[in-house]
C-alpha cells in the first residue's frame, strides 16, 4: 500500500502529515510501515524523525566522454542528443559533452559508429537509510546542490522501498515532474491544503493532476479555522473526500519550529492524527 503526500505549494503542511502519519502509524497502529523522503531537492523529514544513519548510497549518472582523436565528427551523436548537451565544433576538431545538460540516456554511445564514446559516473545525490523504531523505515533521498536532474534522484530513491507494509512518499511540492514521478508511483493521495486562495489555487491544479494520473485521493485541510468558504465549496462539489483538518493554532507552529512531530504535540492532536490516520487506511482499503 503506498501513499503519496503532495500539496499544489510549498509551506501548506506537508511534512507536518507525512510525518504525523508515519509516527502514528509506527508507534500506536503498530503498522508496518516506511518513510520516504522524496522531497529531495529540500528534504527535511530528518529534522521530526530524529533516527540514526545507517547507510548512504550514491546516485550515479552514466556521462559520456568523447575521444576527438577518434571521432570523425559524423554529427550522430549530436543528432541522437535530446537534450543539446553535445557541443560540436568540426573545423576546430572539437567535441565534448556538457555533463550538466547530460541526463545519461546513453543514446549518443549506442549510436556512434566509431566506438569513440565512453561514459563515466558522475554522482548527482545520495540514498540514506535511517533506523526509527525498526532497521530502514525512514529513507531519505538528496540531491546535490548544483544538479537539475531532481526526477532520476527520486526514482532511484523510490527503489529502496520496501515491497511489503504501508509505504509513505513525502513528495515535492507542486504539479511539475518530481511531483508525477513520486504520485505515480502510488496506490492513494493525500493532498494537503490550506483554507487561504493561494491554498485553493494550487490544489485545483494537484486535483487535475492526480485525477489525470487515475489515483483516488483525499484532502487534509492544514491551518483549519481560517473559514475559507470556497475551499469547502470546492471540495463539496467535485465529491473529494475530506479527511481530516488540523486546527491553525500556535502551540503548533511552536512546536513544527522546535523540530517535533506535531501530531504528539498534545493527547488531543494526536487523537485527530490517529482518526486522519484511519481515515486514510480506510480509503486505501477501498480502493485496494
Amino acid at each position: 500500500m503506498k501513499i503519496a503526500i503532495t500539496s499544489g505549494k510549498g509551506g501548506t503542511g506537508k511534512t507536518t502529515v507525512s510525518t504525523g502519519l508515519f509516527h502514528i502509524l509506527n508507534r500506536y497502529l503498530k503498522h508496518h510501515v516506511q518513510l520516504l523522503d522524496c522531497d529531495v531537492e529540500e528534504p527535511d523529514c530528518h529534522i521530526f524523525i530524529k533516527a540514526s544513519k545507517t547507510a548512504v548510497y550514491p546516485v550515479n549518472l552514466l556521462i559520456p566522454e568523447i575521444n576527438a582523436n577518434i571521432c570523425t565528427f559524423c554529427g550522430k551523436c549530436k543528432a541522437a542528443c535530446a537534450f543539446n548537451a553535445i557541443v560540436m565544433l568540426p573545423p576546430a576538431k572539437f567535441i565534448e559533452v556538457s555533463a550538466d545538460m547530460c541526463h545519461g540516456c546513453g543514446a549518443c554511445t549506442y549510436v556512434c559508429p566509431e566506438n569513440a564514446i565512453t561514459e563515466k559516473h558522475k554522482s548527482i545525490g545520495q540514498v540514506s537509510h535511517f533506523d526509527y523504531y525498526a532497521k530502514d523505515e525512514f529513507i531519505e533521498g538528496r540531491m546535490h546542490i548544483g544538479s537539475a536532474l531532481q526526477t532520476r534522484v527520486i526514482r532511484e530513491t523510490i527503489t529502496h522501498a520496501r515491497q511489503q507494509g504501508v509505504i509513505l512518499f513525502d513528495s515535492p511540492p507542486g504539479t511539475s515532474c518530481p511531483v508525477i514521478a513520486t504520485v505515480s508511483k502510488s496506490d492513494y493521495v493525500v493532498m494537503v491544503t490550506e483554507p487561504t486562495p493561494f491554498g485553493l489555487n494550487d490544489l485545483i491544479l494537484m486535483a487535475e493532476t492526480v485525477k489525470q494520473l487515475g489515483k483516488k485521493h483525499g484532502i487534509v485541510i492544514n491551518k483549519a479555522g481560517l473559514n475559507y468558504k470556497p475551499l469547502y465549496d470546492y471540495i463539496t462539489q467535485n465529491n473529494i473526500p475530506l479527511l481530516g483538518e488540523i486546527p491553525f493554532r500556535k502551540e503548533l507552529a511552536s512546536a513544527y519550529s522546535k523540530g517535533e512531530i506535531v501530531a504528539e504535540s498534545s493527547p488531543e492532536i494526536r487523537s485527530l492524527f490517529e482518526g486522519i490516520t484511519k481515515k486514510i487506511l480506510f480509503e486505501t482499503s477501498l480502493n485496494s
